[in-house]
């Protein structure tokens, strides 16, 4: 049929119409070509129409907006109205200390937070740069991106595809891995039926972005750019924003409940100022110092420090975070969707069974059999498995090998038992191959033995079993192949089936010079069968114990999966995910489910397997969990998997088998491809939120004793001089706390860590219990006490309410020395409070007092910068402070005795109010020694 050279119609007009599953002559009258492709002028008219073969290229880079984002977190706007109000107030000093301290925050979160979005860009990576097409009758190379719909491809072996197109002519091997995350190649040929089914199934359609693994067809192209299977997952990739972590929400709420607050007790108290005498300069420093005393200045620096410290964690132990809070929101992960080749597996085929007439013969038993009086069987088996392929053996170089897993598996036995094929020997005495066909489901090679010329077969057992007419005996000698050999060898295929194993059978006959030359179905008749070949793709090492530790740590395991169902649910039977009885549901089953009845399956307690999963199946299970309040962990190393990765909670990439996309959509990359290290890593998220806890309530009970002492001088009138100057709020919020804060956030797993239950969506990392402990408890404390050794201090001066201390009165010097108090006090009680703050429930002799060194070196900073601040002439210029004498140190010195005291009090009445007896620390080893070893 020749091409018909017409006027183009517009893209809608054609490409939508033209269906591949239809029969070719209709496929060619839709795009109005034929099985010679189209002419040079054809061609450059339909890349006007439809533009070129290439995907929508993503966003630009965000920079300026991520850096604007950071001035408008609702404390940074708090602080910046500060600022604004201290220069109306004619106090440029302290403008300028709280703008710097804006500044100094955004600038390092913008470092920390920003990430270029590039997962479009690497879906385009799969696209090659030339293709062979038919042209004007001529077989042409032209650039990728100009392929049309309507041309005729040439595929060859090795060849990347780069558009959507229907196959003529030929037969195909295809890596469409990327796209189904099938771990094995699939035949793909010529088909003149209609296709049924997904699309990805059919096998007569290759796809834009897969790799040909051998053979040649021509094939028609019908769809191109961002129409093809891959364009539609580039757009379903770039469907909705980035998710943002539990913890960002809960950062957010907290920060606009303490905005809030700040703000509105600056209103009202700016009145109260005026009513009590001050003048309006006077009252709005007033209000300044109340916003900044509510105001955490160091909190987020300290949460986005605590986050980097676990991102280097779990660096070390194999897993490359690229966003944050992805550290935090791993440790809220109740669900992982996995996938099973090279995640739960090894993503290697394996030899694990081998039987022939008489005996059956399970891996370990290989070595042994080879020595013994089945070893000459084995080895020519093996020898004649290894010689009908086309893969390349493992090298010193190449450690992997390159090609077919199966056919790397057959080349891995051979070698094992000393029969192993070079390639270059196997080129040089190979006299011909006929292509593993999709039909006949075989492949066979002439090949030049030691006693002439031998063909060798392989493929599936019910293809080779019918062309083979005798079996290879136990004495090594042609046996007939009769009834009761075939109901044996049926016997051992069900069985190993239904261990999820792949079965080749492997067979050969000699051959004369006359008979190489016949046609292929004379040549692969009266076959000796050599045997059987049992495979599997192994679990890894350590999943069965990972997996064991994600269930103790509630957390729930689904495999999803482009594999075939009975197969990934047998692994994942093995490595414990599930039972026997679990349910395996196909992507045509979640496509048939409506919105309840997913919901309904994924309620159930029960683990499932998802098998045969597209894209869009993958995206709906990870929806319907999260409307379920789940939090999602998926994880994926192929171009199908980037949408899921992009919209979980946590998306979980494979940094070695993975493709560039996957990784880029994700925001975990695994460099190990090992599931262990999820675990790991969810052990090292739920630290990082008890971290956090712990460093949020050492810095919200500091903003009691700083607040305090503004009231005490709104509500006396005036009568009470400020025990409390801004500047030197400024220097406890950032100078004083944020060492020892960063210390509470390296702090070691306490017992129980991963056997508790996840946390829901909805819990607070700032909740009530932890308010009243930070308020009421421990803060409460703290102003109590430095309030009085203020008025101890003002009294033993002299000073009566209402005495000016003013500069140039009697009693200014007292004063300072008072204010000075005040701020050693309130350092001293965070020394305390940090302490206190090391346990939620135990007992700070139980985890022992230097198990955090970290902790005791930010103290002993925190030290040596309030005596600088106290007793250094330039720095008490800055803060207001004066030199303390040793008996105003000595009323100081029990405080942080008194605050840890009270609250380890608390904590023992606690106890033994809910007893919970101590469980065995289950996080990864590698989680707390690394930690430590820091």
């Amino acid at each position: 049929m020749t091409p018909i050279d017409v006027v183009e119609p517009a893209p809608s007009g054609s490409v939508a119409e033209a269906d591949e599953r239809r029969g070719l002559d209709e496929l060619f009258r839709d795009l109005r070509t034929g099985s010679d492709g189209l002419t040079g002028r054809d061609a450059t008219r339909r890349l006007i129409s439809y533009g070129p073969n290439s995907l929508p290229a993503g966003g630009g880079p965000r920079y300026l907006r991520e850096l604007l984002k950071q001035f408008t977190q609702p404390l940074a706007v708090l602080l910046l109205m500060a600022a604004a109000l201290a220069w109306i107030g004619h106090t440029p000093t302290l403008a300028i200390a709280v703008l710097a301290v804006v500044v100094l925050n955004a600038a390092f979160a913008f470092v920390q937070e920003v990430q270029a979005e590039r997962a479009v860009d690497a879906l385009a990576a799969f696209l090659p740069a030339t293709a062979r097409v038919q042209r004007d009758g001529v077989r042409v190379d032209v650039a990728a991106t100009d392929v049309v719909p309507g041309d005729l491809l040439v595929v060859t072996e090795g060849d990347r595809i780069c558009a959507d197109a229907r196959i003529v002519e030929g037969d195909l091997q295809v890596d469409l891995s990327a796209l189904n995350g099938e771990s094995l190649p699939t035949a793909r040929s010529a088909s003149p039926g209609l296709v049924t089914g997904p699309l990805l199934e059919a096998r007569n359609l290759v796809f834009s972005g897969t790799n040909c693994t051998g053979g040649e067809a021509t094939a028609t192209v019908v769809r191109t750019g961002a129409s093809t299977e891959l364009g539609r997952i580039a757009v379903l990739s770039r469907r909705g924003g980035t998710t943002p972590s539990p913890l960002e929400l809960q950062v957010r709420r907290v920060t606009w409940l303490i905005a809030a607050v700040a703000v509105g007790v600056g209103i009202v108290f700016v009145p109260v100022g005026v009513a009590a005498g001050l003048g309006w300069a006077a009252a709005i420093t007033f209000s300044i110092g109340l916003i900044v005393a509510n105001v955490p200045e160091g909190l987020l620096p300290t949460i986005t420090l605590a986050l980097a410290a676990g991102v280097r964690e779990l660096a070390r132990s194999g897993a490359v975070v690229k966003r944050l809070s992805a550290i935090e929101a791993l440790g809220s992960v109740s669900v992982i969707c996995t996938d099973k080749t090279g995640t739960l597996t090894e993503n290697r085929m394996r030899v694990t069974a081998v039987t022939f007439t008489g005996t059956e013969l399970l891996a370990p038993d290989f070595s042994e059999a080879n020595r013994g009086a089945d070893g000459e069987r084995l080895r020519r088996l093996a020898r004649s498995a290894a010689a009908c392929t086309s893969a390349e053996a493992p090298t010193t170089a190449h450690p992997q090998g390159s090609g077919d897993p199966t056919e790397l598996a057959l080349l891995t036995l051979a070698g094992d038992l000393g029969v192993g094929v070079d390639s270059d020997a196997r080129k040089r005495t190979r006299r011909a191959v006929q292509r593993f066909d999709s039909h006949l489901h075989r492949m066979s090679t002439i090949d030049e033995g030691p006693d002439g010329l031998v063909l060798h077969t392989k493929g599936a057992p019910e293809s080779v079993l019918s062309c083979c007419s005798q079996a290879l005996d136990t004495d090594g000698s042609p046996r007939a192949f009769d009834a009761d050999l075939r109901s044996a060898l049926q016997a051992t295929l069900d069985r190993w089936a239904s261990r999820g194993l792949r079965v080749l059978a492997i067979a050969r006959r000699p051959l004369s010079e006359e008979e190489a030359d016949r046609p292929r179905e004379e040549l692969e008749s009266g076959l000796v069968l050599l045997g059987l070949v049992g495979m599997v793709d192994p679990p890894r090492p350590g999943v069965s114990s990972a997996v064991e530790q994600a269930h103790r740590a509630g957390v729930r395991i689904h495999v999803v999966t482009g594999d075939y169902g009975p197969t990934a649910a047998e692994i994942a039977r093995q490595v414990g995910i599930g039972t026997a009885a679990s349910r395996i549901l196909t992507g045509e089953d979640v496509d048939r489910l409506g919105d309840a009845a997913l919901d309904a399956v994924l309620d159930t307690n029960s683990e499932i397997v998802f098998a045969r999963s597209s894209p869009e199946s993958k995206l709906r299970i990870c929806e319907a969990l999260q409307a379920r309040g789940q939090v999602v962990a998926m994880t994926g190393d192929g171009v199908n998997d980037a949408p899921a990765l992009r919209h979980a909670d946590v998306g979980v990439a494979m940094g070695r088998s993975g493709t560039d996309v996957a990784r880029e959509a994700a925001t975990l990359v695994l460099t190990d491809d090992d599931f262990t290290t999820i675990v790991t890593a969810i052990a090292a998220g739920r630290l990082v939120f008890d971290n956090v806890r712990k460093f949020i309530l050492y810095i919200f009970a500091h903003a009691v004793p700083e607040l305090v002492p503004f009231l005490v001088f709104a509500l006396s009138g005036g009568a009470v001089p400020l025990p409390l100057t801004v500047l030197q709020i400024l220097a406890i919020d950032l100078g004083t706390e944020t060492l020892p804060a960063l210390a509470l956030g390296r702090e070691p797993a306490e017992p129980g860590l991963m056997t508790r239950p996840p946390r829901s969506r909805t819990s607070g990392v700032v909740d009530r219990p932890l308010l009243l402990r930070a308020w009421l408890l421990l803060g409460t404390t703290s102003a109590v006490l430095v309030m009085a050794a203020y008025f101890l201090v003002l009294h033993r001066a002299g000073w009566d309410p209402g005495d000016a201390t003013g500069v140039g009165t009697p009693l200014h010097q007292a004063y300072l020395e008072a204010t000075t108090t005040t701020f050693v006090g309130i350092v001293a009680c965070q020394i305390g409070t940090a302490f206190a703050a090391r346990t939620d429930r135990a007992s700070l002799f139980a985890i022992g007092l230097r198990s955090n060194p970290l902790l005791l070196w930010g103290i002993a900073f925190e030290i040596a910068f309030t005596a600088a601040v106290v007793y250094l002439p330039w720095l008490q210029d800055v803060f207001g402070t004066r030199f303390l004498s040793l008996d105003q140190v000595a009323v100081i010195l029990p405080f942080p005795f008194v605050v840890w005291g009270l609250d380890e009090l608390h904590r023992l009445l606690r106890r033994r109010r809910h007893p919970v007896s101590d469980v065995p620390l289950t996080a990864p080893r590698t989680l707390t020694t690394s930690r430590r070893n820091s």
